[in-house]
């Protein structure tokens, strides 16, 4: 995270507590040093951000500080508060901890709506002891373009180490799947995510291909998808076809 980012999320972190917050929480929430903490809420206090506190006491924001409104109107709050919820059932938790800032800085503004309930139920949390690696590498290796090494076991728990090009992650309603151009098959594959039990990202980049590898896999995908409408009636097919 962006030190100007980092700082804006402490802001936001204290102006929705009702209670002092210690440095050794707000390092745990940001996935950051004690110090880091030290040094943003200094910097902060320096530009004038009426922060209140000591280290080892905790800090707070004092009360009148604001920062310009969220303009949404009602039914924009109820869409944000109950699509950032269903964040829960990707399984990915770095996501779920952004969800749960975005909400905070919501909730500051708006009043809660604890009659908006949305089922956790859905893809396996990041485990890599239930073989689920993190979903943020995956998607870290997808924005950078950067090839994985996947240590992958297929439906009869075959364990086989791929090296792929990740594309895309597509969540489904009980799973997370990775596209990739697999370099052992040669072509596009789907890799579930609670099939793998490694992800190294390597220093082996596909730069500028990306968006290309995107297109022709759609194009396939979409032509895949086709053919298996216009089968006819009683004959096999459908649904996800992962690595093999």
């Amino acid at each position: 995270m962006k030190r100007s980012n980092r700082m804006f999320e402490v802001i936001q972190i204290l102006r929705a507590t009702t209670r002092p917050l210690t440095a050794a929480t707000l390092s745990e929430r940001l996935e950051v040093s004690v110090r880091t903490i030290y040094r943003d809420i200094a910097a902060l206090q320096a530009m004038g951000t009426p922060i209140e506190g000591e280290p080892g006491i905790g800090y707070m924001m004092r009360r009148g500080y604001d920062l310009p409104p969220l303009n949404f109107d009602q039914e924009e709050v109820e869409a944000l508060r109950v699509g950032l919820a269903m964040l829960s059932r990707t399984g990915d938790r770095a996501l779920q901890r952004a969800a749960d800032r975005i909400c905070a800085k919501i909730d500051a503004l708006h009043s809660p709506l604890d009659w908006l309930q949305v089922s956790t139920w859905g893809a396996p949390l990041d485990d890599p002891g239930k073989g689920c690696v993190s979903k943020a590498v995956l998607r870290e290796a997808v924005r950078s373009e950067r090839k994985l090494r996947l240590l992958y076991a297929d439906a009869e728990g075959t364990r086989t180490t791929r090296t792929v090009l990740p594309l895309a992650l597509t969540y489904h309603v009980d799973c997370v799947v990775l596209a990739a151009w697999c370099e052992m098959r040669g072509a596009f594959r789907h890799f579930r995510t609670d099939r793998m039990w490694d992800a190294k990202m390597l220093e082996d980049t596909f730069s500028c291909q990306g968006m290309a590898l995107r297109s022709l896999w759609r194009q396939q995908d979409r032509s895949e998808l086709d053919a298996r409408m216009y089968q006819p009636v009683g004959t096999s097919g459908g649904g996800l076809t992962t690595a093999p």
